[in-house]
């Protein structure tokens, strides 16, 4: 995805306080794909839904299950497993028939919910405001994680790299998550253009297939540098204990808004709301918040509407981003 329409690059970096700081960035603002919480070996499933599933024909009848979509940001084996349990939980509390799914791409989940593939998707913030735009997607709870409900993105490489700032990456190779990702490559690509360095100034530009992939890719020397949430480094951490010294933090982002839950637009009312209420129910049992960390780091899942991304459209507004052709791009 090319990103060359933004008329006023530099503002946006102005308004997302992108700044040069070697070292670790301020702690707890980002996601975390894998869960490391202790497993919970006495949870048990909420007892079934009072009413037993919906009649056939019915959205979330047997016949008509809801899908819910999940983004591949992280670890596809951790998030499938994740989604499993969720779908279990969440199918024995509300009543209704659940399926789940690892989409392949960021962009494969927006189109999902546009074609009806899709009811119900867990979206970062740029593909929510895509799937906004663009087929009406609306949502229901944004992922809180440290305590809060924004996060920031990070330019990372090795350490003694010859990558000291930004304007260093000139000619360099760099790994992106996916083409759409808010914190993986648009927001780091608003940062790269304030110093200078244009898409087409970068050496090569790879996508590693999710947050964990780019880390992985940088500490292997795969890739001269490349973009995450803050701090992904933890994603592998566990493969590799030296990550957090090999791999240094050259820049970062001021926060975003985090990812969230999102409805298909002709979603009935009662099913949107059994789903809401029902992953917030889930999320109090000790199996299911062991399942939302393990998707992606969720610790608290909090009611949010489309105004939640208001402030951060102004931000796109002002760096004059079309966000409904990023898609086309």
């Amino acid at each position: 995805m090319k990103v060359t329409r933004w008329t006023n690059i530099l503002a946006l970096a102005l308004v997302l306080g992108a700044t040069a700081a070697c070292g670790q960035p301020p702690a707890g603002e980002g996601p975390a794909a894998g869960g490391d919480a202790d497993t919970a070996s006495d949870a048990t499933a909420p007892a079934p839904a009072e009413g037993g599933a919906p009649a056939a024909g019915m959205p979330g009848a047997p016949d008509d299950p809801i899908v819910m979509s999940f983004v591949p940001s992280g670890e596809t084996e951790a998030i499938t497993a994740g989604a499993d349990t969720i779908r279990d939980l969440l199918s024995a509390e509300t009543g209704l028939s659940i399926e789940t799914n690892v989409a392949t791409s960021y962009a494969a989940v927006i189109e999902a919910m546009g074609a009806g593939n899709a009811h119900v998707a867990w979206l970062p913030t740029l593909s929510y405001i895509l799937a906004h735009e663009k087929y009406g997607a609306e949502p229901i709870l944004v992922v809180g994680r440290y305590g809060t409900t924004t996060y920031a993105s990070q330019i990372i490489t090795r350490v003694g790299g010859g990558v000291a700032t930004l304007a260093d990456l000139k000619g360099k190779t760099f790994c992106r998550p996916d083409a759409l990702s808010t914190s993986g490559w648009v927001v780091p690509s608003v940062m790269l253009q304030a110093e200078g360095v244009a898409e087409a100034d970068l050496g090569k530009v790879v996508d590693a297939g999710g947050h964990d992939g780019v880390v992985t890719a940088v500490y292997k020397g795969d890739c001269d540098a490349g973009a995450t949430f803050v701090d992904a480094r933890g994603e592998v951490e566990d493969q590799y204990p030296d990550v957090k010294r090999v791999i240094e933090v050259v820049a970062t982002s001021a926060d975003i808004p985090n990812d969230n839950v999102s409805v298909a637009a002709d979603l009935p009312d009662d099913v949107v709301a059994k789903i809401k209420d029902g992953l917030v129910a889930i999320g109090q049992t000790p199996e299911g918040a062991e399942a939302l960390k393990t998707v992606y780091g969720v610790e608290t899942l909090e009611p949010a509407d489309d105004t939640f991304y208001d402030a951060f459209r102004v931000t796109l507004d002002k760096a004059g981003i079309d966000v409904a052709s990023l898609m086309q791009e």
